[in-house]
């Protein structure tokens, strides 16, 4: 497949993106350079090599969902700016009517 500006034009509509004409033919050598890349892959012999996911073995890496303890109440509202009663003290986020 060749890649044209017509092409380039239709990729960029439809990722909503304006390019100056200097974008169009800079996506347009670079497109074509990836297929041309894509179409050397292509003749590599894979016959036996297994598909993967992920090019080192690898297994779960997550670490196990366990609770542990948190830090202390008092460390944590050293670092915060402003505190009252062993809680954060934010501004309001909800404006109140005042009487009239």
């Amino acid at each position: 497949m060749s890649i044209d500006r017509a092409t380039v034009d239709h990729v960029a509509r439809l990722a909503r993106l304006d390019l100056s004409e200097e974008e169009r033919e800079r996506f347009t050598r670079q497109l074509a350079a990836l297929l041309e890349y894509f179409a050397t892959l292509q003749q590599l012999d894979t016959e036996g090599v297994e598909p993967t996911s992920h090019v080192v073995n690898i297994t779960n890496v997550t670490r196990d969902d366990t609770p542990r303890p948190g830090l202390p109440r008092g460390a944590v509202l050293a670092g915060a700016p402003e505190h009252e009663d062993g809680f954060f003290k934010v501004p309001p986020v909800i404006e109140t009517e005042t009487p009239p």
